[in-house]
């Protein structure tokens, strides 16, 4: 599939302490940057990427800006795309019956086998991975965006993709919380950046096992696991704190 290179501005407005909102498109996909006053020309900041789950970025939109505000209080630039059919993307048939067959498997208290979990993530990761990369190209092409790029949160398939193919991304914080494919853990072994990963202990609709499998499957010399207790959405404000703290170290 060709993508296109061009960003193209379609809103701006300015939010709390300075912060910058511009929305912008790249062809079919849409998405939204955040730069704190700091950034300018004379005065490029690092960049975040902020991955997200398949819910829609105007569904995610309140914790992606707080996330981004809490960036830019640290210096950091912010930015989030659309993932493919999700929002107002064209609805994706293929990953549709995976959310059904998905959605079939829990309702019946049944495992969720790895065909289900191959259909939902890989197809997923081989198209949204490139459209990430593209965003970065353009974001890069702002003159008040410099480097280095960290990515954040998300489907840690995503991360775990981009951190083998994508050599300016510098460090990655990724949430352990989303079903893994096992061709994802081959990958994983090829992972050498600073990673910073989240677990919710009592994540209901996590494997834990395979998220602790996982971590040691990555190949980083330096990675650090943080297990809170809590499922899935009780992910404590400190844990925000260390993540932040984690990205000043590898993008200042």
């Amino acid at each position: 599939m060709d993508l296109p290179s061009a960003l193209h501005l379609t809103s701006e407005q300015h939010l709390d302490d300075g912060v910058r909102e511009r929305e912008f498109t790249l062809g079919e996909i849409p998405g939204i940057l955040w730069t704190p006053a700091s950034a300018a020309a004379s005065s490029p900041v690092p960049l975040i990427l902020l991955g997200h789950p398949p819910l829609g970025v105007r569904t995610m939109y309140p914790r992606l800006v707080a996330r981004a505000g809490r960036a830019a209080a640290d210096g950091f630039a912010t930015a989030t795309i659309e993932l493919p059919g999700s929002g107002d993307r064209p609805r994706w048939a293929a990953v549709e019956q995976s959310r059904a067959d998905l959605r079939r498997a829990v309702q019946a208290g049944e495992p969720v086998s790895d065909e289900i979990i191959d259909a939902l993530v890989l197809p997923l990761v081989d198209q949204a991975v490139p459209e990430w990369r593209t965003a970065l190209d353009a974001l890069l092409s702002l003159p008040e965006i410099g480097g280095p790029v960290g990515y954040s949160g998300g489907l840690i398939s995503i991360g775990v993709r981009l951190a083998v193919v994508e050599p300016r991304i510098a460090a990655a914080g990724l949430f352990a919380g989303s079903f893994v494919p096992r061709a994802m853990f081959e990958e994983a072994r090829q992972v050498t950046i600073p990673l910073h990963v989240l677990l919710q202990w009592d994540d209901e609709g996590n494997d834990r096992q395979a998220s602790l499998d996982l971590f040691d499957a990555f190949g980083s010399r330096e990675k650090s696991l943080h297990a809170n207790m809590g499922g899935h959405t009780g992910v404590p404000q400190f844990a925000g704190d260390a993540a932040a703290q984690f990205f000043t170290r590898h993008l200042k």
